[in-house]
């Protein structure tokens, strides 16, 4: 039985993003979460100067298991938007990266109507063949729930449907295992860690901010947010040092 406990030695940062896509004009909500597609162009080629590999979570649990070493970084995207497709995944392949891209599996082909109540411009999402093109490209789909719920507002068996349902639904789109989930919003507690343990994952990321380090809880795995405002240098300073690590709540 495997470790329900990451073994690196050295810290492994995850990083975090959401559109890639030019971010819409001021006031708009959520404009953070937008990296422009030059930006992120230029943060996957310094990575690839500095050696570094961009991996999917899958790809990624080697190195977080203890069992590989080297100078590597996960890519995950969340929510499952049409322009990880278009924008990120010819850059990926420029550099022979993967990711995942954690999905909302009632929502495909359709927008980020969650974000309706606070204003957020509504995006087009990825359909089933779109998904099915990402991995044709090397990358990976990861679970987001079936609805982009809030778990903690969730009743325990709305949690059981919205966790294992979406890996079930997603599985039948793509026709292969969905072995990686991330929690909407970042809310989540105990018992929802091991309601994604019990589903079958083998790994859960979360909002928390910190590079991976070892005895880290795989269903609580923290990351790296990129954001509109992460300048080239920053960026180096969040996967290279401990500057997010600095920024991890008690």
């Amino acid at each position: 039985m495997r470790s329900p406990h990451t073994a690196n030695r050295l810290p492994i940062p995850i990083l975090t993003y959401h559109q890639i896509s030019l971010s819409p004009d001021r006031g708009a909500g959520f404009r953070s979460l937008y990296v422009a597609p030059a930006a992120f162009a230029r943060q996957m080629a310094c990575l690839h100067l500095f050696g570094y590999q961009g991996l999917s979570m899958s790809a990624l649990m080697p190195y977080l298991r203890g069992e590989r070493e080297g100078r590597v970084v996960g890519i995950s995207f969340d929510d499952g938007y049409l322009n990880n497709l278009s924008q990120a995944m010819p850059v990926l392949n420029r550099y022979g990266f993967s990711s995942t891209c954690y999905v909302v599996s009632q929502y495909l082909g359709k927008t980020n109507e969650w974000d309706l109540p606070v204003g957020v411009v509504q995006t087009p999402l990825m359909n089933a063949a779109h998904l099915r093109e990402w991995t044709r490209g090397g990358q990976e789909v990861g679970a987001h729930t079936r609805h982009h719920v809030r778990l903690t507002q969730t009743s325990p068996a709305g949690c059981v449907d919205e966790i294992e349902t979406c890996k079930a639904e997603l599985e039948t789109v793509i026709d292969s295992p969905v072995r990686h989930f991330c929690y909407p919003y970042g809310e989540f507690n105990a018992e929802h860690a091991e309601l994604a343990r019990s589903a079958g994952f083998d790994s859960a990321t979360t909002t928390l901010r910190s590079r991976c380090h070892g005895e880290e809880d795989m269903m609580q795995l923290p990351r790296v947010p990129v954001l509109r405002a992460t300048t080239l240098p920053l960026f180096w300073l969040k996967v290279s040092t401990a500057y997010e690590d600095r920024r991890r709540l008690p």
